[in-house]
């Protein structure tokens, strides 16, 4: 591994390198994602050169963390979640290696690399060519390492452990919060180890006055970016990782776990469940620490008590504009993996309001800007005057980012709107749908009760009438009459359109896309003139404050723009919230209407039926009564014959024998057969009747 390996194209990650013979331990038995890992040297590039070993590693495109501590943007820290994630990757990886009985010894920014996997960003430790290897005991008297990062036990020579990667680590991490290294960084090491040797052991920053005096502090200097729960754990840890003392450094081992303090309270802030809120009525973020099974009715009773916006008027969305359900934990809002507030927001809209029109909560200059805004011609030495324009570049960095998360809540808000307007859609759908059956049904229904009433005058011949039927079917197109009523949704369909309209201008509005340009472009310039800064002694600051002005006054118009623009989606979004019951009270109504229709038509078709049954009874009966009557002079036998049969051919029950003394049993016989062959003939002819009469009936108005 040496700390002669080559970068990759552009400093961008370590691929090749010739290892030292002093390394104590084989790459190739370390496997941690956080550790780069050793790969096969080639066969036609193993061999040596000047006695040293040619070594291969997995190449890195992320650059180092120096590159991305480098960067203007980041002169006063990282973002909460780039810290947070490196405070994980690089505190799993030190752990790793302490576990194998590794020392790196030369924790820097340098030997951090940034590999993107899978759109997330690892950070892996590089380069142990000065590693130590503990299989001769755990203390280590070689001095190596670079001066910057060292623990102070490593300057005289003393014997060392595991901790002296606490101090480099803790250094580390309090430059990526804060942008500097934790004590007198404009110093070289020999120089500032006498005045801080005696410093608190929870003395974690100092600085020097214009006048020499060293100034100590328990707390993180100002500006950062750590959201104030995650404040007073993380200077406890580095509290832990800074203390003087190696002996003290990292709290010891705790006797339950067997870990050592530093990595437990490392966990502990790593595990914080952090829902961060943006009240887009104030353009104020606030942060809740959860309890764990912590209901979305206790969350919102806390936000009521910081913000003043009831539990009953706060509507929160996620980035996407969905809303929270009620019935799930508050732990909702939070994304497992996903760590800190400039990554992940939920924004908080007061439903009371329709119209933001603030006071809005406007982030505050640092002391040291704020003293050079009031006068910007005083002159100040070069080394203030960095920190000045740092703190300016951060600033007006803030102001673009407070706009950004302003406008994705915005954005929140359009996708939540057009939610509703997809709900809208389909209701409205469903009541146009309702509506045309409805219609359809009521002009059926019309048309034939008035076939029915035309064709009932024509019934009345067959002696077949009722008044009480006859004034219900009136009374049934009455209240056919009243249900069309209910399919009448003209002055909804008229509201909805309208609505859309609106909604098609408010997304074509220039104000629902990013405005930002100009703070992008301010930001810019004075990044650059930051990098470019005088070298001579004194400078003014003039032109820093005009950008802050100009910066200023482009947020303060954009903000207008975004909350006018806000507005009006909650105003269009409150029509919809309105417009909705109407709908499910218009579709109830039809439904209604629609049940009524159906229940008349088929009392209808049940009186008309019934009608039918008395017509059948009454012809049936007049036929029978003709029948017998003509059927008194056919012969008896002549219905038994076929049709085309002569009269002589014999009943089959004239060949029984009849009793020899039974003439009067014979004429009875003969008498039975009269009837019965008289009864088969009014029968038939009844039938023949009954279906001639049916037949030529109308039956045209039943269809």
């Amino acid at each position: 591994w040496g700390s002669g390996s080559q970068r990759g194209p552009g400093g961008s990650g370590s691929w090749l390198g010739r290892g030292r013979s002093g390394s104590r331990r084989g790459t190739a038995v370390l496997n941690n994602p956080y550790i780069v890992k050793a790969c096969e040297v080639p066969e036609e590039m193993n061999f040596l050169v000047n006695d040293v070993p040619l070594l291969a590693m997995e190449y890195c495109s992320g650059g180092d963390l120096r590159k991305l501590l480098n960067k203007p943007e980041n002169c006063c820290g990282l973002k909460e979640s780039q810290i947070l994630s490196l405070f994980s990757d690089i505190g799993s990886g030190i752990q790793y290696l302490h576990e194998n009985r590794i020392i790196h010894r030369d924790l820097k920014p340098e030997n951090i690399v940034l590999q993107d996997e899978g759109g997330k960003i690892i950070h892996k430790i590089i380069d142990l060519g000065y590693a130590k290897d503990l299989d001769q005991g755990s203390l280590c008297t070689s001095f190596v390492g670079t001066l910057q990062y060292l623990a102070p036990e490593l300057f005289e020579t003393k014997s060392y452990t595991v901790t002296v990667d606490y101090w480099s680590f803790g250094t580390m991490v309090f430059e990526c919060i804060a942008g500097f290294r934790p004590f007198l960084h404009n110093l070289q090491p020999f120089t500032w180890h006498e005045k801080i040797k005696k410093k608190d052991p929870k003395h974690i920053f100092a600085s020097e006055e214009m006048t020499g005096e060293v100034q100590f502090s328990t707390h993180l200097p100002q500006p950062n970016s750590l959201c104030s729960i995650i404040v007073e754990p993380m200077e406890s840890w580095l509290q832990l990782m800074l203390n003087w003392n190696p002996q003290q450094r990292g709290g010891g081992i705790d006797p339950e776990t067997s870990r050592p303090r530093c990595f437990l309270l490392m966990d502990h802030i790593l595990n914080l469940k952090i829902v961060h809120i943006l009240n887009m009525t104030s353009a104020k973020i606030v942060s809740f620490l959860l309890h764990p099974e912590e209901s979305l009715h206790s969350l919102q009773s806390r936000i009521e008590a910081d913000t003043g916006i009831s539990t009953g008027n706060q509507e929160l969305l996620l980035e996407m504009g969905l809303s929270l359900d009620p019935r799930k934990p508050a732990s909702q809002c939070v994304i497992d993996g996903v760590r800190g507030w400039d990554s992940y927001m939920v924004y908080l809209f007061d439903k009371s309001k329709n119209v933001y029109e603030g006071p809005f909560a406007s982030r505050s200059l640092s002391d040291c800007v704020n003293y050079i805004v009031q006068d910007s011609k005083i002159q100040l030495p070069i080394s203030q005057l960095r920190k000045v324009w740092a703190e300016a570049v951060h600033y007006v960095t803030g102001l673009k980012e407070d706009y950004s998360r302003l406008f994705q809540g915005q954005r929140a808000a359009m996708l939540s709107l057009l939610r509703y307007n997809a709900n809208l859609i389909k209701m409205k759908n469903n009541m146009i749908s309702a509506s045309q059956q409805l219609k359809a049904k009521l002009e059926f229904f019309h048309q034939s009760i008035h076939l029915d009433l035309e064709r009932y005058s024509d019934q009345m011949a067959y002696g077949i009438s009722s008044e009480k039927m006859l004034k219900a079917w009136k009374e049934m197109e009455v209240k056919a009459l009243q249900c069309a009523e209910a399919g009448d949704i003209g002055y909804l369909d008229e509201q909805i359109m309208g609505l859309h309209t609106e909604i098609v201008e408010l997304q074509r509005s220039p104000y629902a896309r990013r405005q930002g340009d100009v703070m992008e472009s301010l930001s810019t310039v004075l990044t650059r003139q930051l990098m470019f800064l005088p070298d001579h002694a004194y400078s003014d600051s003039t032109d820093m404050v005009k950008i802050i002005v100009q910066t200023v006054q482009s947020q303060d118009r954009v903000l207008k723009e975004l909350f006018g623009h806000l507005s009006k989606l909650l105003g269009c979004k409150q029509k919809i919230i309105d417009l909705l019951p109407k709908i499910e009270v218009a579709l109830n109504n039809i439904k209604e209407a629609d049940s009524s229709v159906m229940q008349m038509q088929g009392k209808r078709q049940r009186e008309i039926w019934h009608l039918l049954k008395i017509a059948c009874t009454q012809s049936s009966a007049r036929s029978l009564v003709s029948s017998s009557i003509e059927g008194a002079a056919t012969p008896p036998n002549a219905a038994w014959l076929p049709p085309n049969s002569s009269g002589n051919i014999p009943h089959p029950l004239s060949s029984l024998t009849a009793p020899r003394d039974g003439e009067a049993f014979a004429r009875v016989i003969e008498e039975n057969l009269n009837y019965l062959d008289r009864f088969s003939t009014i029968i038939q002819e009844a039938k023949q009747e009954q279906n001639s009469s049916m037949m030529s009936l109308d039956w045209s108005w039943l269809k």
